[in-house]
């Protein structure tokens, strides 16, 4: 969850180190801090909150030293405050952290019975301490970590530098990501690609139970066996102008409006247009022949899932069963022989749906991934990828990764329907041809930007919000009730309309907006049915839908929001923009943090 950076360079390193934090704060913004190597010491700045902080403090205080590493903090053990911030040190050896050390009470208990005086009250000190007892000994920095780390129960990412080794940094790898970047007799470590994107094109990506001994022309790879290992330089596509808000408030803002182009740029990957058809790239398998498709996420991703498994029983005729990543291996699941099991994850790093995405490979399934970052691990450990073409997504909710996600799912859906001989080539016509539509029509939606702004003065003033909807609309409900809750902090939840009556219609009453997403699909006649059963009530229903809906509901709304008439194939991914909308402009109008809403971070690498 947790960002890291670390650069041998050959000139100052805190411009640099404090640069690629920005481009990491996604991760967390409990903290932030820097160590560096200055005359045979180590020299710190830490400051609790934002980076700005961090950043104002250096300004006061210089820090020198051409080694460094940086951290910007998603707390786990230990309040965030600056004690508890990142970088750890003592006078020897200081480090960097992402992920959970499960056993670091037991180790912490041992280090205080040898004398050491922890700091901090956070589970990363221990390391610190584990590697200096070490130098203690009179260790070399490598046989120090290589005993620290054997002694080590989680998952980690380790940045380590030394006092007075100014050309060696050694990284660490064990369930939380880490990339090593290769520079010209220069070396960086971060947490993800984008870190390092303006600092170098030429990335490795170390695996778990990697650890590596790093210099400023060379890097040493160490495997689990704890023999040396190679590991492949690969040139990465992202640049150094990734981010950017080019021009908007809020860079959750850029990433709606980014949709309409976004999408078009996914669709391009998977659709013959002259044909009308789907191709997918070549895979070792055939994905049509799967005898059950397991999807699997969290958060946003999840509910894309859900989208997914309605279009793939429908068309496709499949058993499909969609789950939460960070449920789904302790069930113990059963899982069929000649299965597919697909995980969707923006960042490609979550901690919980890769370790399912392990179990499930470990149950004989082939692998599907639908990622954002190619480069990422779950991409790497799978048998087939399918890359969304979002782009960088900063903002922590979710959107156009959401809406891209969706696009890829809905082209796979259509391909695996007519391989199967579910659906014949005219409908994979309509279906291809509602698909190529949708660039257009999100920028038709967002012509709406304006009415969802006036909107949202009604619902922040709002306690609760409740949306409905059937179909694939009611994973929609779920993912609007998701954006509110995250980043305007108002109670919000999503149902499926015909469940209202089974008990949330209790809630109703006139204080409760009832935000409905209800297209003109087959289920619209009993949608409406549903939202009668709130008026009656005394709830306040606004009303997603298009032109025929409205016109069917006259009148009897509070307030209608008419989109444009698609194939209902193709509506959830264009009413799951409005929804974003209307978050957003809920959350900027209560005063909240948009892009870094409190609590949350971007990439979940821990459990």
């Amino acid at each position: 969850m947790c960002g890291i950076i670390g650069i041998i360079g050959k000139d100052p390193v805190a411009g640099p180190l404090l640069d690629a934090l920005k481009r990491l704060e996604y991760r967390g913004y409990d903290s932030a801090g820097i160590a560096t190597l200055v005359n045979g010491g180590i020299e710190r700045r830490r400051a609790e909150g934002k980076l700005e902080n961090l950043v104002s403090r250096i300004q006061s205080e210089p820090i020198a030293g051409t080694t460094g590493i940086g951290h910007t903090r998603w707390a786990t053990h230990g309040v965030p405050n600056e004690k508890n911030a990142h970088p750890h040190a003592t006078k020897s050896v200081a480090v960097v952290h992402n992920g959970i050390i499960e056993n670091f009470q037991v180790l912490r208990d041992e280090l205080a019975a040898a004398g050491h005086v922890l700091a901090s009250d956070t589970d990363t000190e221990v390391v610190v301490h584990l590697i200096t007892l070490g130098l203690e000994r009179g260790d070399t920095p490598a046989e120090a970590t290589k005993a620290a780390l054997a002694r080590l129960e989680g998952a980690f990412a380790l940045g380590i530098v030394f006092a007075g080794e100014d050309d060696l940094m050694i990284a660490a790898r064990q369930g939380s990501p880490l990339a090593i970047g290769i520079g010209d007799g220069e070396m960086y470590l971060g947490s993800d690609a984008i870190a390092l994107a303006p600092l170098t094109s030429r990335i490795m990506y170390l695996e778990d139970g990697d650890w590596a001994v790093i210099n400023a022309e060379s890097v040493t790879v160490y495997g689990e066996d704890g023999r040396k290992a190679a590991r492949e330089v690969r040139e990465t596509e992202l640049s150094g102008d990734i981010i950017g808000k080019g021009g908007y408030e809020h860079f959750m803002l850029k990433e709606i409006y980014e949709q309409p182009q976004v999408i078009g740029d996914t669709l391009h990957s998977f659709v013959n247009p002259a044909q009308r058809s789907i191709t997918l790239p070549d895979f070792s398998f055939d994905p049509a022949e799967a005898t059950k498709f397991t999807l699997i996420a969290c958060g946003t991703s999840y509910y894309a899932c859900l989208v997914a498994k309605y279009w793939l029983e429908t068309l496709a005729r499949v058993p499909v069963e969609a789950d939460i990543a960070s449920e789904f291996r302790y069930r113990g699941a059963a899982m069929p022989e000649g299965g597919l099991a697909v995980f969707v994850s923006q960042s490609g790093e979550t901690a919980d749906t890769l370790a399912a995405l392990r179990y499930a490979k470990d149950q004989g399934q082939k692998i599907l991934s639908v990622v954002n970052v190619p480069e990422s691990t779950i991409a790497r450990e799978s048998d087939a990828v399918l890359h969304t073409n979002a782009g960088p997504e900063v903002g922590v909710a979710s959107t156009k990764a959401f809406t891209t996600q969706l696009t890829v799912l809905g082209c796979l859906a259509i391909r695996v329907a007519k391989a199967r001989g579910a659906i014949d080539a005219e409908t994979e016509a309509r279906l291809v041809g509602a698909l190529t539509e949708v660039p257009a029509r999100a920028a038709e939606v967002l012509n709406h930007d304006e009415r969802l702004r006036e909107l949202a003065e009604e619902i922040a003033k709002a306690r609760d919000v409740l949306y409905l909807g059937r179909g694939t609309s009611y994973p929609i409900a779920l993912e609007g009730a998701l954006k509110l809750k995250e980043i305007s902090y108002i109670h919000a939840e999503g149902y499926a309309a015909g469940e209202m009556k089974h008990g949330p219609i209790a809630l109703i009453d006139d204080g409760v907006p009832v935000i409905v997403i209800a297209p003109t699909d087959d289920l619209f006649e009993k949608t409406a049915s549903n939202i009668a059963e709130v008026m009656a009530r005394g709830g306040r229903v606004i009303f997603f839908s298009d032109t025929r809906g409205e016109k069917r509901l006259a009148g009897e709304t509070a307030v209608t929001i008419a989109l444009p008439e698609v194939d209902p194939f193709v509506t959830p991914i264009l009413y799951a923009i409005p929804v974003q909308l209307l978050a957003y402009h809920t959350a900027v109008i209560k005063g909240t943090d948009v892009d870094q809403p409190r609590n949350l971070a971007k990439s979940v690498t821990v459990e």
